[in-house]
């Protein structure tokens, strides 16, 4: 069966068993791959890119963030909220205070990781 739907397909139809099957055996299983979808999702929102910014470069307080980011502390502390359950972030409170910073070191690489590959794939960055 011949497909021609341009350069992005092959013009033949023609499965590798072997190669199907090994890269098969190795891939995510659903829940995992669901698992890194909704934090893929959790990223796709600028405001929480903004937040994640922000902690990468110092642990802040709900007002700290509300006041960089020009917003009120409610929509932030929303935001945060869907961070947190993503375990994106994480708190600590100090009296009436909560602090946040970036869950752990893995939240960094791929928050520098996303930057870096912006910036290979839409040249400079702002």
């Amino acid at each position: 069966m011949i497909m021609n739907r341009g350069k992005e397909s092959c013009d033949t139809f023609c499965v590798n068993p072997q190669t199907v099957e090994r890269v098969k055996a190795k891939m995510l299983s659903p829940a995992v791959a669901q698992r890194l979808a909704m934090t893929f999702k959790v990223l796709g929102e600028p405001t929480r890119i903004k937040i994640l910014d922000a902690l990468s470069r110092d642990e802040l307080c709900v007002c700290d963030l509300a006041a960089l980011l020009e917003m009120s502390s409610s929509a932030v502390s929303h935001q945060l909220r869907v961070l947190r359950d993503a375990r994106l972030v994480k708190y600590r409170r100090e009296g009436k205070m909560a602090f946040y910073s970036l869950d752990d070191a893995h939240v960094l690489t791929l928050f520098e990781q996303g930057l870096e590959h912006v910036g290979h794939t839409a040249g400079e960055l702002e």
